[in-house]
């Protein structure tokens, strides 16, 4: 199973590739950020949708493992981080890709241990997890730990495509209609 991460923004869109081996492990493919353009928020969406795409295209992943959106403090930043969130659903769905979608405690418990964890310490865990060299920029790290904590349920919670979170194409498209 290789698994695509993403840690959607509008602005930078970390992602994040590993392969679940047979045995289990994890291993590393590849990681960093869609850069979205400054200025117009509508170009935005379409460069983070064009990134994802082509990472699909490219990696040729079994699965999109997502962050859910969060209700921040600030209702626009929240829209804005829902719109980039679905713009990197659709790029994965456009080729047909599953979708699962984790809680950001979630995630942060199947890699540190704890969903309380800071940013530091998720930096610091995806890099022991992965045997990096190096630990990897927040937006990576926090894509990584999305595509691990996809593998960590994988593992422990059966059948691919059982789990709730799961959505094709057509019950995305029912759902924002």
């Amino acid at each position: 199973m290789r698994i695509l991460g993403i840690d959607p923004g509008s602005r930078l869109t970390g992602f994040g590739i590993v392969n679940v081996l047979r045995n289990g492990r994890l291993q590393y493919v590849a990681s960093g950020v869609v850069r979205a353009p400054k200025g117009d928020l509508a170009a935005r969406l379409k460069s983070i949708y064009d990134g994802v795409a082509e990472l699909v295209a490219t990696y040729q992943p079994t699965v999109l493992a997502i962050e859910r959106v969060f209700v921040a403090h600030n209702p626009d930043s929240a829209l804005k981080l829902g719109q980039a969130r679905g713009a990197a659903i659709c790029g994965a769905l456009s080729a047909e890709l599953s979708v699962v979608e984790y809680a950001a405690r979630q995630i942060k418990s199947a890699v540190a241990g704890r969903g309380s964890a800071d940013k530091r310490q998720i930096q610091h865990m995806v890099k022991v997890l992965l045997s990096l060299p190096a630990t990897p920029t927040a937006d990576a790290a926090d894509a990584l730990a999305c595509a691990i904590c996809h593998a960590h349920h994988g593992l422990v919670g059966g059948l691919p495509g059982k789990r709730r979170g799961r959505h094709s194409l057509r019950q995305f498209a029912e759902a924002v209609a």
